[in-house]
């Protein structure tokens, strides 16, 4: 399918098939081809159908797949599962739509979650995973920061004191 939304057919030319579902295209183009081939056999399928996951994921990236229905939770299984300080209640699923983005949040500790129209993953959908609280203040804490630098910078100087003796 190219940029406009269409395939380019041996006698045919060109099909627009932008806004179909896969099997309604699949449909289209049979029709198109029965009064060329009896019985004619159609198989579509996506090559290039893609999802990005980012934030607290062992394996943060864009993930290329050939099959179209794809579930959220298969999602964080292929990006190598949640982290350690991953916020498990607000996961953030950001779709484009008709040229605008949709952002949904869902839990994943809710069974409300199979019922969520993002629960089956769209071509481009971009999943984030935000940290817990606690892996913010880790990271941010200037306190702690103050003490891990001055902790390092301290034994490099009692090792320079020591190594002089």
């Amino acid at each position: 399918v190219d940029e406009e939304g269409a395939i380019d057919f041996p006698v045919l030319g060109r099909v627009p098939v932008a806004g179909l579902t896969l099997e309604e295209a699949k449909f289209k183009l049979y029709g198109l081809l029965q009064p060329y081939l009896n019985d004619a056999v159609v198989n579509m399928r996506f090559l290039n159908f893609k999802i990005t996951v980012l934030g607290e994921v062992n394996m943060p990236g864009t993930i290329r797949l050939s099959n179209k229905r794809v579930t959220l939770l298969e999602a964080i299984g292929m990006a190598s599962d949640l982290s350690d300080y991953a916020n498990r209640t607000n996961i953030l699923v950001i779709r484009e739509q008709d040229g605008s983005r949709q952002y949904a949040r869902l839990n994943l500790q809710s069974a409300e979650i199979f019922s969520s129209p993002y629960f089956y993953l769209q071509q481009n959908d971009v999943i984030y995973v935000e940290p817990i609280k606690a892996r913010v203040a880790t990271v941010a804490d200037p306190a702690q920061r103050f003490i891990a630098y001055s902790s390092g910078v301290l034994s490099i100087i009692t090792l320079i004191i020591a190594l002089r003796r």
